[in-house]
């Protein structure tokens, strides 16, 4: 049943409005000749030609009533009120101008629909006043009552009509902010993959150099040394190509499927503080001794929040391989109740840049935990050495654990 109401109401929404008006106007219209010609009530003049004319006149422009409502209602109007005038019977012809009306106060403005409910308001009290003797009054006062209905339904849908468009308009420009948000978002995604980078290339190439480096030193005095020297840079290229992979990844398939709706194989998880000991075993090959130091009460925390605080370890050990060779690290974890403390510390001579807290590297540390709504100290230390400490608000336990 309501397949087939919905079928129904389908198929009329489909038909021209127009061929509507056309087939209401030609019916209303035979209605009022045929009245005209079976009502013999009253003392009204016998309908002839004139009378015919003119109710063709006063009913057959309702077809073209939403191209021109005012023009159609004036001649509806007038019409009625000269066959009105000319003795026939005074209560044939009056519907037309209640449609006209109703057209009028839905399409125009304001000012316009009430000059068109003064023109039906005369049409039907002119009616009224030629109404049988004793009931002039009532009929005024209905004629009143049913113009200022045929008022309020028109205005009341022209309000409903306004309300459609402005809904209409806002959820444009709602569609058009989203996707300029979906465009800013794949901006801001692009900006932090580059970062993730720049990260992945600066830490493992560093490595690669200062292994290298030693293996070409002793490759005729030491064979085994510099072999595990080559096995680390063998090592910490192939890691870093995975992970440069999986990031490049991101920029091709959606996250988890390849496209076919199966997992690709490429998309491991992002690097935590879980993570952290195997960079720091990397960075002690590499030729750096690294102390780890974690106190208060250690818990899962917020992917984002981890993947900082590791990269910040990251970016500080590649910094002293790159400025503070040779040097001694320390990398102190202090889990507050509210914050998250990172602090990197080296006792080498640190270069120009680094002392002054310039490079891409810090940079881009200040950036990341900004994002976190945190904060980042870095510079040379009074004794000698360099410091790197990044403050990163926690939420509680429970948002955390919620969260990514």
């Amino acid at each position: 049943m309501h397949v087939r109401a919905a079928a129904l109401a389908r198929r009329m929404s489909e038909i021209d409005p127009r061929a509507v008006d056309t087939v209401f106007a030609l019916v209303i219209t035979g209605l009022m000749l045929t009245w005209a010609a079976t009502d013999h009530s009253g003392p009204w003049r016998r309908p002839d030609t004139v009378a015919v004319t003119l109710t063709c006149l006063a009913n057959l422009p309702i077809a073209l009533r939403t191209r021109a409502p005012f023009t159609v209602l004036g001649v509806c109007s007038v019409a009625t009120i000269c066959h009105h005038a000319l003795g026939y019977q005074a209560d044939l012809n009056n519907t037309s101008t209640l449609l006209a009306l109703y057209t009028v106060a839905a399409r125009r403005p304001p000012r316009v629909a009430l000059a068109g409910t003064v023109i039906t308001m005369a049409t039907w009290g002119w009616a009224s006043f030629l109404a049988a003797s004793g009931l002039e009054v009532l009929n005024g006062a209905q004629s009143v009552l049913i113009v200022t209905a045929a008022w309020a339904f028109g205005t009341r849908t022209r309000r409903l009509a306004e309300r459609n468009g402005q809904l209409a308009e806002l959820t444009a420009r709602l569609r058009l902010e989203q996707e300029e948000r979906a465009r800013r978002a794949v901006s801001e995604e692009r900006v932090r993959i580059a970062r993730e980078l720049h990260d992945v290339v600066a830490h493992h190439m560093s490595v690669i150099s200062v292994q290298a480096g030693l293996a070409r030193y002793v490759f005729g005095s030491d064979p085994g040394t510099a072999r595990a020297a080559l096995s680390t840079v063998a090592d910490t290229s192939h890691e870093a190509l995975e992970e440069m992979r999986r990031l490049l990844a991101l920029l091709r398939v959606d996250p988890g499927t390849d496209g076919n709706g199966g997992d690709n194989g490429v998309y491991d998880p992002t690097p935590g503080l879980a993570q952290l000991g195997q960079l720091v075993e990397r960075v002690r090959v590499a030729g750096v001794p690294v102390d780890v130091e974690v106190t208060g009460s250690v818990r899962r925390l917020n992917p984002g929040i981890e993947l900082c605080a590791y990269r910040v370890v990251q970016e500080s050990l590649t910094n002293v391989i790159k400025h503070a060779f040779p040097a001694r690290a320390k990398v102190r974890l202090n889990y507050g109740g509210d914050e998250l403390v990172v602090t990197v510390t080296d006792d080498g001579s640190p270069s120009p840049t680094a002392a002054g807290g310039g490079g891409h590297g810090l940079l881009g540390m200040r950036e990341r935990v900004r994002l976190y709504r945190g904060t980042v100290l870095a510079g040379p230390l009074p004794g000698g050495g360099f410091e790197v400490t990044a403050t990163l608000p926690l939420s509680s336990p429970n948002d955390e654990r919620g969260d990514g």
